[in-house]
């Protein structure tokens, strides 16, 4: 079926979003961080040291995150904030640190190191308290990305005015917040942004995990306008106006997982001048990634290193 490149989707920003979400950061910065980090010797390698790191989130929750950076660095390093999957667990992130980068890989609540306190599985997480904006899951979820910029912040070898932020699916719906919310992100690489456009791709796709939403409603058909006030607040479109810094983002033309049609829309939405829409026919969920991967690596060379 062809693709609608010109696709709106339904979703419309709340009245009281900035307020809501200047409420949710308020209630965050009173929390200390309290950073923690031990060299994971079992992990590093001859051109990468990675540490185990923790800090403190939203609602007291401690929240883990890999911690990479190049072996014998001197000066001060771009960084880079790489954001997980729906299931998939957050990767050690040495590639990025054998490329330059001191790089946070998040794991946000729910996620392995993550789980003691809040455990919603998967699937779960999508729907989690999503009656309500203040009970919802990615409520603390997305801060908890957030969180890995003050993390990076308090770096003695990080640049802090050059760090990116990079992620798929899942990822690529945080890496849409995580530029809008936190300013200091200066280049931001999106693909197969998940998490946009709620109440459309429940229609567009019938793949999990957006259709853990139709299986709620299904269960729970007299909630659904509830349900939509409260995805609302959390949808990437809502957020994009938000966002100013260089943006790329890429999607697959037969992705059944998350539809292209959310990612133009998003696109759309975003309010920087300095962004690029990348489509890939015949891929699906991967959005191309094979031959994008260059893309991003040119991308961030620009951005972050001064690089042509």
């Amino acid at each position: 079926m062809e693709v609608d490149r010109n696709y709106r989707c339904k979703v419309v920003k709340p009245d009281d979003f900035d307020e809501f979400w200047d409420g949710v950061l308020s209630d965050v910065n009173a929390i200390d961080l309290d950073p923690s980090m031990e060299k994971d010797d079992l992990r590093s390698n001859d051109e990468v040291d990675v540490y185990q790191v923790y800090y403190n989130s939203l609602d007291h929750v401690r929240i883990s995150a890999w911690y990479s950076v190049p072996k014998g660095a001197t000066g001060k390093l771009p960084a880079m904030i790489q954001l997980p999957g729906y299931q998939s667990d957050p990767p050690i992130a040495r590639e990025w640190a054998a490329k330059g980068y001191a790089c946070i890989s998040v794991n946000p609540r729910g996620k392995v190191r993550s789980r003691t306190q809040f455990d919603p599985g998967y699937p779960g997480l999508l729907t989690y308290g999503i009656v309500d904006k203040n009970s919802y899951s990615y409520r603390g979820f997305y801060v908890d990305a957030w969180r890995a910029v003050d993390f990076l912040l308090g770096r003695p070898e990080v640049d802090g005015a050059n760090i990116g932020a990079v992620g798929g699916s899942q990822g690529g719906g945080l890496a849409i917040t995580i530029s809008a919310m936190r300013k200091e992100v200066k280049a931001v690489s999106i693909s197969a942004p998940y998490l946009c456009g709620y109440m459309d791709a429940i229609e567009l796709t019938h793949a999990y995990p957006f259709h853990e939403i139709n299986d709620y409603l299904h269960t729970h058909p007299e909630r659904r306008e509830d349900v939509e006030n409260t995805v609302a607040y959390f949808d990437g479109i809502s957020f994009a106006d938000k966002i100013e810094c260089a943006v790329i983002l890429n999607v697959g033309l037969q992705d059944n997982v998350v539809p292209p049609e959310t990612g133009y829309a998003v696109f759309d939405a975003i309010a920087s001048n300095n962004k690029k829409f990348y489509e890939y026919d015949g891929h699906g969920h991967d959005a191309g990634r094979y031959m994008h991967d260059a893309i991003i690596d040119k991308f961030f060379e620009a951005e972050l290193k001064g690089g042509n």
